[in-house]
């Protein structure tokens, strides 16, 4: 949706919420996010040595759990009664479990037998997983409670955004630097150290969005409190579900490009050497797509919608000629694999504004609260994305014939999945969220939604006024 030009343009939020906001998912934990997204699936192959299709089972398990409990967490958020508030005080604990999890799913306690190792990482991933649904559905939650304009809320999307980019290319760029220096000086893995300090980043950002976020929960209404009936209020109501499959394809066609990139260049382009070189051009580029050309193409397209659409069509073409000409050259692929990093990587925040959209939806629609609900929503779909990405990767290689250490010994089979994987999938994902968006009805409700907005910044701005006289 496009800005509300109703409401005030006083800023409904001070300068600590935005940054804390922004940096909370969006900077250590982000940062964590992107190691295990590139690295995890290699360290349980090619280092504990655990095959590809055991791999695949833990990534499907843990995602998969994952992504279930994404909507007991919307509900149980909503549902909190707190003197810290409703959303708040799950800021408090979360950087105390992603710091535990995040470093022990890399602790090698020396396990010989396969199904121990896989037994370990599983139980580490599932707490990790658990972790990032605490914390992820109360931020997205807490912002359209604090923020009614959709212009103040897509500039604070929009520094999530650079946030994101730049932990990403942290964690993806840098990673084998930063571990290879840990290893140098004296620990046995240099992934445990690493963790450590990304945990203690996350303790800054969330603790000071508690902080900031006092008091500013305001655009709220009673939730509902009955689990099933929450989701069914939501679900019933047949405009959100393009919505969701957005969200879905967006979470794996970006997941699915970026996953498969150290597998691509290591077993595909048969350049292990070049991995950092490559990882660097996708991060840089992403970084640049959320600081510098998502606001740019916002401006221009006007609304969220239409700048995603204009990401999407062009990561499409880049990815088309990337899957029939990416191994004629390196500089050739690292320009063009740039130019759609730069497009394609904002998609991961534009898809955000579709989550604002819905809550409004529902509020208008059934006059009740489901941030909550309607961003554990999001997260279920985008986690269901995930785990299409994290384990159909490695079904897809274990069925294709890949033979892990194989350095040009790749059978053919396994050549077409590994570039079918980087960039033919998200072709065909990328196709989708244009038709959901293009075609999604949440739109046609724009005028009803932004009166009802209108209304609540009045009310909330009279009851201010009683409060300071």
């Amino acid at each position: 949706m496009g800005n509300n030009s109703n409401s005030t343009n006083k800023a409904e939020v001070g300068g600590a919420f935005r940054w804390f906001h922004a940096t909370s998912v969006n900077g250590g934990a982000m940062m964590v996010a992107a190691v295990l997204a590139s690295y995890l699936s290699v360290y349980m192959t090619d280092t504990l040595g655990i095959p590809a299709a055991i791999c695949s089972v833990i990534m499907f398990i843990a995602t998969l759990w994952d992504a279930i409990n994404d909507p007991m967490m919307g509900v149980i958020a909503d549902s909190t009664h707190s003197k810290m508030g409703r959303y708040r005080p799950y800021f408090l604990f979360a950087p105390v479990l992603l710091t535990f999890f995040a470093t022990m799913v890399w602790v090698d306690w020396g396990f010989t037998n396969t199904t121990a190792k896989a037994a370990y990482i599983l139980i580490m991933y599932i707490g990790y997983g658990m972790t990032v649904t605490m914390y992820t559905m109360p931020q997205m939650a807490i912002l359209p409670a604090a923020v009614k304009n959709d212009g103040e809320r897509n500039k604070i999307i929009t520094m999530g955004a650079g946030c994101c980019a730049a932990a990403f290319t942290v964690g993806n760029t840098f990673t084998p630097n930063i571990t290879g220096f840990f290893n140098s000086l004296g620990f046995s893995n240099g992934y445990v150290p690493y963790m450590i300090i990304c945990g203690i980043l996350s303790f800054i950002s969330f603790w000071g969005l508690f902080k900031a976020s006092k008091g500013q929960e305001r655009y709220l209404a009673k939730p509902e409190k009955n689990p099933l009936k929450g989701i069914g209020m939501v679900l019933k109501h047949k405009e959100v579900y393009p919505n969701i499959i957005a969200w879905v394809m967006a979470s794996m066609g970006y997941g699915l490009m970026f996953s498969s990139s150290v597998y691509y260049m290591m077993y595909y382009y048969q350049r292990p050497d070049l991995i950092g070189a490559y990882m660097g051009v996708i991060s840089i580029g992403a970084l640049i797509s959320m600081v510098v050309a998502m606001p740019i193409v916002l401006k221009i397209f006007k609304s969220g919608q239409r700048a995603l659409c204009f990401s999407q069509v062009t990561t499409i073409a880049l990815y088309v000629v990337l899957f029939f000409f990416g191994k004629t050259n390196f500089t050739f692929l690292c320009v063009l694999t740039f130019i759609a990093s730069v497009t394609g990587a904002m998609q991961n925040a534009l898809v955000n504004i579709l989550v604002n959209d819905t809550i409004d939806f529902i509020m208008y629609k059934e006059g009740k609260t489901a941030n909550g609900l309607v961003s554990s929503i999001k997260g279920f779909a985008q986690k269901c994305g995930n785990t299409a990405t994290s384990s159909g990767i490695l079904a897809i290689l274990a069925v294709s014939g890949y033979v892990a250490g194989a350095i040009g010994q790749q059978p053919e089979s396994a050549m077409f999945a590994l570039n079918f994987i980087k960039f033919g999938a998200p072709s065909i994902t990328g196709s989708i969220v244009i038709l959901c968006v293009v075609f999604g009805p949440i739109k046609h409700y724009k005028k009803e939604i932004e009166e009802m907005k209108s209304k609540m910044h009045a009310e909330d701005s009279e009851n201010s006024l009683k409060k300071a006289v």
